[in-house]
């Protein structure tokens, strides 16, 4: 019970910092930023979580006797793949929980940044854009995540295993 509830306070503090680092970052960004530059920023956002969403997935769905037959071959990246695989449920929670939901609330903060300077910029109804730019962002987020998570699943031991090449260049 008391690794649970570790576990809690890591995934707390990870999400905290998180948030402070994206949204600090973007928000420099925002308030210099174009109306398009901001849409890029928002979309990249936007894609940032649905990868990892993605990952996530495939490491709930993921077959580990494939990654040791990797790991027998001795190729780059599958003992760090197996090593994450066996954590997985953690691995999908930072993935899915701490980094998916945070790239959501800056990718909403920063649509409502977006909002008022097309609003202010075209002399456009606010409530006109913002259900315009709330209906992209949703759109983009939960199609992405939709159309990626069955790729997840199909592909879940070659993501796995990339993922855990990935790793392998940053140790």
């Amino acid at each position: 019970m008391k690794e649970n509830v570790n576990w809690i306070y890591k995934v707390f503090l990870l999400s905290f910092i998180l948030s402070i680092v994206f949204s600090s970052g973007s928000s420099f960004v925002a308030n210099r930023a174009s109306s398009f530059v901001l849409g890029v920023i928002i979309i990249i956002v936007i894609a940032v979580g649905i990868i990892f969403d993605m990952i996530g997935v495939a490491f709930l769905t993921s077959n580990e006797s494939s990654l040791h037959a990797k790991a027998s071959k001795k190729l780059k990246g599958a003992k760090e793949a197996i090593s994450m695989l066996k954590n997985a449920t953690q691995v999908a929670s930072i993935c899915n929980d701490v980094i998916g939901d945070v790239c959501g609330v800056v990718s909403g903060s920063l649509g409502a940044v977006l909002t008022i300077n097309i609003a202010n910029h075209f002399n456009l109804n606010i409530v006109l854009i913002t259900t315009i730019i709330t209906a992209v962002i949703s759109a983009l987020t939960v199609g992405g995540k939709a159309i990626f998570k069955t790729i997840a699943t199909k592909k879940a031991d070659t993501i796995v295993y990339t993922v855990g090449k990935i790793r392998a260049i940053f140790k």
